[in-house]
């Protein structure tokens, strides 16, 4: 499979096992208030309600064309993947994050960097081991306009974020216009910057599915399709609209 390293796509720090409303709400309390005001308008305070999320994570990249579909439900951390195994064959698979050991363990990687980008504005309150400040109002890097800076950074040993810094630029709707990602390590690329355009929601959550993006100065198309949220006690899936 090609996986997060291979794809020099972004590196991320693992996600807690169950996510609950109060203890996020407790970890807001912690981060600059833009950040909160950031996650609660993509959907923070109703997160608790959500039973399922599934989303098809696609690179396109000279060369390169990766599609990933997965099915996460928050509550018991299991996953459900289809798409290609490490050595490039079709592959189906469900299983617990807390057992991702072996083959799996691999795909959990990919799962963890696709994640990241439907979910970077809950990350800011989850990740309880980075730094968040907030830097003001600060310039766009790509587009026109400013937005008010968030600088995350993790910590230079431990998980897969180690030494990473993420720029997040909001908006004045709290939404999350573009961010920079500065690798902590040696491998490439080293910066990538990242439009967050195309906002649809599905249930209560607001994603943003398309990013136009450039990983060291070279161009990389980051989008998502097929994204639907199941809410608890209902079987129905909420497409993302």
């Amino acid at each position: 499979m090609i996986n997060l390293r291979r794809l020099d796509v972004i590196r991320i720090f693992a996600l807690s096992a169950l996510l609950l409303t109060c203890s996020a709400i407790s970890w807001a309390q912690q981060r600059p208030p833009i950040a909160d005001k950031m996650a609660k308008a993509h959907g923070l305070d109703s997160f608790g309600q959500v039973e399922g999320i599934r989303y098809t994570f696609n690179v396109e990249r000279p060369n390169v064309n990766v599609s990933r579909s997965w099915e996460w439900n928050p509550k018991t951390d299991s996953v459900s993947y289809e798409g290609k195994d490490k050595d490039g064959k079709p592959v189906k698979v469900t299983y617990h994050r807390s057992q991702a050991t072996g083959e799996p363990e691999d795909i959990d990687a990919n799962f963890l960097n696709d994640q990241y980008w439907l979910l970077l504005p809950f990350h800011v309150i989850w990740d309880t081991s980075a730094t968040v400040t907030d830097e003001g109002m600060q310039k766009l890097p790509l587009g026109d306009g400013a937005g008010e800076k968030l600088v995350v950074k993790y910590p230079s040993e431990g998980g897969y974020s180690s030494g990473d810094t993420w720029d997040i630029y909001v908006g004045a709707d709290d939404r999350v216009q573009e961010f920079v990602y500065h690798r902590g390590g040696p491998k490439k690329p080293s910066v990538v910057i990242a439009p967050w355009t195309d906002y649809k929601k599905a249930g209560p959550l607001l994603f943003s599915l398309d990013h136009q993006s450039m990983a060291d100065d070279a161009p990389v198309h980051i989008f998502f399709s097929n994204v639907a949220v199941k809410m608890t006690g209902s079987e129905n899936w909420i497409n993302a609209q």
